[in-house]
């Protein structure tokens, strides 16, 4: 009996301390979204638990202080955005920026001005991608669906300015980049810093832009001016532009495994002497856009750094279905090696590349040509081609022939001409060209995730 009792006390006992423990206080941690640039923001929250949405970002003007853009959000671009000097702008891997549309001056643009920087490092699995605001495309994707290979011209482009030499006009040291007008100032690009530091884009998708402005006055893709040794450039993109893919405006920068898909204009131009070397590309020229070509090579404009040459190596220009332009255009001053580089026009019955020429009154020809550079060695201002495919064949044309012209204006040494398409046939042989894998090294691209390489 006095076991039974005890069992039945400490039951009571028990039930009450059960009680007890059900009346004190939760000691759970309140959760909610604690990141002060959300949407949902919660002051009081404690614990982040993974729920922050954002609204989509709109830029516009000139960035003052650093900022770091990533991949929670949209960013607009609502005209031109330039990172000034003294700002470093970061992009984080799947990162999405969408230009507003806009005609002419008052296109969309990213602008990186001299002394800026950019810090754009994607990765394969998520590469860093400009487009249009007209672009489906949503957060985590890689491609939209409602705009095409063909769908270009719905905003600027990307333009990174630096301090490196060129060679511009009336031997000037400094120029003002296309599509900027002077008077605002960050438009200048220049200098005398060959390893001049502008940041980095490596995996970088700039699909559906490029802006005509005027007559020769054009934003492109992907435009470089000045930009240093210093900058690093590699794994990039140009999908569906209207004027050249990527332009380089005199600098040193390298640049490598670079794809341009489907552009209104050139593929690669170069001018104001660059000097610095483009390894493993592919120019892929569409159909009903309007291209031109596949290189469009230029050396230097003025009288100051006229020295060195580029280097192009390890690529493919290509046609995928458009009679348009020709594969490569070497034109005034050009200067430089060519290597292991492949013209592959064989689907539109073939493509020459192009050497310009012109001549003095005694039927000779100007020393400041690319064909004279073809045909008279000049040590580092040479034009060397070596083990490239050329299939398609030379032509050797006077640059002051103008058959568009009323009335035409025929070529004033025709004899000379017709002796130079052979000289030049036999400097540029056909050799094997290049063995760049460019499908399986631009898997990661709209082009590439469209199944269009």
């Amino acid at each position: 009996m006095k076991k039974m009792k005890r069992s039945k006390l400490n039951l009571v006992a028990m039930l009450g301390l059960a009680v007890s423990v059900a009346i004190l206080p939760s000691c759970n941690t309140n959760e909610g979204c604690t990141d002060p640039t959300a949407s949902n923001y919660d002051a009081d929250a404690e614990k982040d638990n993974n729920t922050c949405t954002y609204d989509d970002a709109i830029k516009s003007g000139e960035l003052t202080a650093d900022e770091t853009w990533d991949a929670t959000r949209i960013y607009y671009l609502q005209g031109r955005v330039v990172v000034s000097a003294g700002v470093t702008l970061t992009i984080l891997p799947g990162a999405i920026i969408k230009g507003k549309q806009g005609t002419e001056t008052n296109a969309s643009a990213l602008v990186v001005a001299k002394g800026g920087t950019i810090i754009a490092n994607g990765t394969a699995a998520n590469p860093i991608i400009f487009t249009s605001e007209l672009d489906d495309i949503q957060i985590g994707q890689k491609v939209g669906t409602n705009l095409t290979k063909t769908d270009n011209e719905k905003w600027g482009g990307v333009v990174i300015l630096g301090n490196a030499p060129v060679s511009t006009e009336n031997g000037d040291t400094e120029g003002n980049v296309e599509g900027i007008p002077a008077n605002l100032g960050y438009g200048v690009y220049g200098g005398s810093d060959a390893s001049d530091n502008s940041g980095s884009l490596q995996y970088v998708s700039i699909r559906h832009g490029g802006i005509t402005i005027g007559e020769g006055n054009e934003l492109n893709g992907l435009t470089l001016g000045g930009v240093g040794s210093g900058t690093t450039i590699n794994h990039i993109e140009i999908y569906a532009t209207l004027d050249d893919g990527i332009e380089c405006f005199g600098g040193t920068v390298d640049i490598s495994n670079a794809l341009v898909f489907f552009q209104g204009d050139d593929g690669l131009d170069i001018d104001q002497n660059y000097a610095g070397t483009i390894n493993g590309f592919a120019v892929l020229h569409g159909d009903g856009i309007g291209t031109d070509e596949g290189l469009e090579i230029d050396g230097p404009e003025g009288t100051t750094n006229v020295n060195g040459g580029f280097h192009i190596m390890n690529g493919i220009c290509m046609s995928v279905g458009t009679s348009d332009g020709s594969a490569g255009d070497f034109k005034s001053g050009a200067q430089g090696a060519i290597d292991n580089v492949t013209f592959d026009y064989s689907s539109v019955g073939g493509k020459q590349v192009k050497f310009r020429t012109k001549f003095d009154g005694s039927c000779a020809h100007k020393t400041s040509d690319a064909y004279y550079h073809l045909v008279s060695p000049m040590g580092a201002q040479s034009l060397v081609f070596t083990n490239c495919d050329v299939t398609g064949g030379t032509k050797v044309y006077d640059g002051d022939e103008d058959l568009s012209a009323s009335p035409p204006v025929q070529t004033a040494c025709p004899t000379e001409l017709t002796a130079s398409q052979g000289t030049a046939a036999g400097v540029v042989a056909s050799g094997s060209g290049s063995t760049f894998d460019y499908t399986t090294t631009f898997s990661w691209t709209a082009a590439g995730v469209r199944g269009e390489l």
